[in-house]
């Protein structure tokens, strides 16, 4: 027997929540990691790296 159709707002939590789990794809990378800072912004790290030591 087929399932019926019932609009998504009708759902339960819990099936609403399981089908968008298997909608979800995740990604090859992280695009957090690949975020390129600002050259503007004033940064610590940025500073001691760009220093040459004599």
């Amino acid at each position: 027997m087929a399932e019926k159709f019932v609009p998504k707002g009708k759902l339960s939590k819990k099936v609403r929540k399981e089908l968008d789990r298997q909608k979800r794809v995740t990604w090859a990378f992280s695009p957090v990691t690949k975020k390129v800072e600002s050259k503007k912004l004033y940064s610590r790290k940025r500073k001691t790296q760009d220093r040459e030591i004599y």
